[in-house]
Order: C-alpha cells, then sequence, then structure tokens
C-alpha cells in the first residue's frame, strides 16, 4: 500500500467515524439521557455498578469504572462513585475460568458482589458473549438492573437487559469508538444529576 492509499485509508476512516457519530447521537440521545437517570438513581440509593466486557469491551469497563471512582475532569472534584470492573482481577477470573468455565467469570462475580438495587452494566459489540449472558441471567436473578452498551443488531442481550444503547453499525472498531464516547457523555451526565 502506498503512502497515498494510506492516506485515503485514514479519511475514509475519520469519515465513517464523523458519520456513524451523528446519527448514533441522534439516535441514542433519548436513551442515553434514561440510563444516565437509572444510573443516578441507582448510586443515589447507594447501590453500585458492576461492569464487565470482552477484549476491548473489557478496557472500556475498566475506563468507566476509573471514570466513576476517580472523576470524569479535574474541574468536577466530587466524591467517589462505587463501580467495579469484572474483568479487572486475574486472580479472580483465571480461578473462576478454571473452576467452572469461562463462560461464567462474570456471573460468580454477580452472585459474590451483585444485591438488589446495584446494576449490571454489560459492554459487547456483538451482544452475544456466553460470559455476559450468564451474567445477565445471574443479575435478573438476583433482581439487579441489567444495562448494555452494544454494537451491530443488540445480539441475544438485547432481549435479556433493562436498558440498552445499541451503536448500529457491522465494524467492531467503529462500535467501540462510540461506546467510549457513550461512556464518557454516561459518566458526565451521571455527575450532573448527582452533583449538579
Amino acid at each position: 500500500m502506498t503512502d497515498d492509499e494510506r492516506i485515503q485509508l485514514v479519511l475514509r476512516a475519520a469519515e465513517e467515524s464523523s458519520l456513524l457519530r451523528r446519527t448514533a447521537s441522534e439516535a441514542l440521545a433519548e436513551p442515553l439521557v434514561d440510563l444516565a437517570n437509572v444510573c443516578a438513581g441507582v448510586l443515589g440509593a447507594g447501590g453500585k455498578m458492576l461492569i464487565c466486557g470482552n477484549g476491548g469491551s473489557a478496557a472500556d469497563a475498566s475506563h468507566m469504572a476509573a471514570e466513576m471512582i476517580i472523576r470524569l475532569t479535574a474541574e468536577k472534584n466530587r466524591q467517589a462513585l462505587p463501580a467495579l470492573a469484572l474483568n479487572a482481577d486475574t486472580s479472580v477470573l483465571t480461578a473462576a475460568a478454571n473452576d467452572f468455565g469461562y463462560d461464567r467469570i462474570f456471573s460468580r462475580q454477580v452472585e459474590g458482589l451483585g444485591v438488589v438495587g446495584d446494576m449490571l452494566l454489560m459492554i459487547s459489540t456483538s451482544g452475544n458473549s456466553m460470559n455476559l449472558i450468564r451474567a445477565a441471567e445471574v443479575a435478573r436473578d438476583k433482581k439487579m438492573i441489567t444495562s448494555a452498551l452494544l454494537g451491530k443488531d443488540g445480539g441475544r442481550l438485547a432481549m435479556m437487559v433493562d436498558k440498552k444503547l445499541i451503536v448500529s453499525h457491522h465494524t467492531v472498531q467503529r462500535i467501540q469508538e462510540e461506546h467510549i464516547f457513550l461512556i464518557h457523555t454516561l459518566v458526565e451526565l451521571i455527575e450532573s444529576d448527582l452533583f449538579g
């Protein structure tokens, strides 16, 4: 590939991303505000958020938990919010995978950490990861609120959760780019709800 072709690739990717940002923002603004209201309600009532995903979505889950516990920006210095990335503890993940199978790495944690009034937020570009589906099942059994940031058509998780934001696109990296935008905006809305 020549440098000119590579430059064109960059410009096409930027245009595709820009178009998706506009269409996704228009489609998801209302459900995003609704999800933020529910999250703020959970946290305001003393609940916590359990967040999880696989691969790049695991990084997004850890990123969101950090934004919740620390803060989104230095301009809003507020108290820590209770959030935990279930994909962050390698000892728990490997023990669960070894003893119960990879499909239960998150559900086992939801079983031990989740209580009524908490929220499970799952991040997935496909919505079909069995470990997230199992986690959603346990969360529902425990009367937790379930939510998801999804891609493509939402997969199986779209039918299982209370609240969902689906980035309707076929390319994983574009979906992930929108997920991080949604995460930042969600945290900003939650902070606004709870701290003014």
